[in-house]
């Protein structure tokens, strides 16, 4: 699952991760609008599959496993584990520590 870019960006989907307490999440009819009360930054997720990803993080021990869990068609998981990249470099998800 891993990718030589996920390393470089400091992104690890075997890694758990999580939406940050500080973002709210609104359903749209296009997927979803993130909202950072933190940075005040406004974040479009543009797929289904992206917001049940994020939605689902903190219920799994890697980035791998919510994928695994929410049955994501391989074709699609490079995408999303991309996308989710990008959200963790906007905070609106975070690295968490298992405990």
């Amino acid at each position: 699952m891993g990718c030589a870019a996920s390393t470089e960006t400091g992104f690890d989907p075997a890694d758990p991760y999580e939406l940050h307490p500080d973002v709210a999440l609104r359903s749209e009819p296009f997927g979803a609008l993130a909202y950072h009360y933190g940075n005040r930054r406004l974040t479009f997720l543009r797929s289904f599959d992206l917001v049940r990803l994020v939605e689902e993080l903190a219920r799994h021990s890697s980035v791998a496993d919510s994928l695994a869990a929410l049955e994501i068609d391989k074709a699609h998981e490079a995408g999303l584990v991309r996308a989710l990249a990008a959200l963790a470099r906007s905070d609106v998800v975070r690295r968490r520590s298992l405990p």
